[in-house]
C-alpha cells in the first residue's frame, strides 16, 4: 500500500511538472500581454517627479528600474527567439528619463517580446539553447525566466510609487 501511495504521489508530481512545462506560444503571448498592461498601469501610476526617485542612493531610480526590466526582456527574449532588438543598454544610454519616454521605451520592449514570441512555433519552445553562453535550458525556460525577472522588478517599484505618495495598481493575476 505504501508503494502504491508513493507511486501515485510521484505520478501526480510528474504530471504537475509536465503540465507546467507544456505552455503554448499563444498562452505565453497572453501572459506577456497581461504583463504589459499591468506594467503600463505602474508607469501611469508614478507621478512625473517620481521617475527620478531613488529610495536610497545605491538603488536604481524608478525610471532606471523600468529601463533595466526592459533591457533584460530584450536580452532573454532575443536569446530565446533569435530576434534582434533595435535598441540595447537602455538603462545606461537613455538620457531622457521622463515619464513619457520611459513609458514608450518600456512598452516598446513588451511589444518586442510579444511579437518575437508570436513568431516562435510552440514545438520550438522545447528546443535547448545556451543562454548567455552559460546556462543550458529550453527556449520556454528562458522566456519564463524573463517573465520572472520583469515581475520581480515591477514588484519592487510598488515601494517607489508609495514613496512618491501615489497608489500602485491593484494585483492583476488574470
Amino acid at each position: 500500500m505504501k508503494t502504491i501511495k508513493i507511486s501515485l504521489a510521484f505520478l501526480f508530481l510528474t504530471l504537475a511538472v509536465s503540465s507546467a512545462q507544456a505552455q503554448t506560444t499563444e498562452e505565453l503571448v497572453k501572459e506577456w500581454e497581461r504583463a504589459r498592461a499591468y506594467t503600463k498601469e505602474y508607469l501611469e501610476a508614478m507621478p512625473e517627479a517620481g521617475y527620478a526617485l531613488k529610495p536610497t542612493s545605491e538603488m536604481r531610480s524608478f525610471a532606471e528600474q523600468m529601463l533595466h526590466l526592459t533591457d533584460t526582456d530584450y536580452r532573454f527574449i532575443s536569446a530565446a527567439t533569435g530576434e534582434e532588438p533595435a535598441v540595447k543598454d537602455l538603462e545606461k544610454t537613455t538620457t531622457d528619463k521622463s515619464k513619457a519616454n520611459v513609458t514608450k521605451l518600456t512598452l516598446d520592449g513588451y511589444d518586442f517580446v510579444i511579437n518575437s514570441i508570436k513568431k516562435l512555433p510552440t514545438p520550438d519552445l522545447q528546443t535547448q539553447i545556451k543562454l548567455f553562453g552559460r546556462f543550458d535550458l529550453s527556449k520556454l525556460t528562458a522566456i519564463q525566466k524573463a517573465f520572472e525577472h520583469q515581475t520581480h522588478h515591477r514588484g519592487q517599484t510598488t515601494v517607489y510609487i508609495r514613496l512618491a505618495k501615489a497608489t500602485p495598481p491593484a494585483e492583476k493575476l488574470f
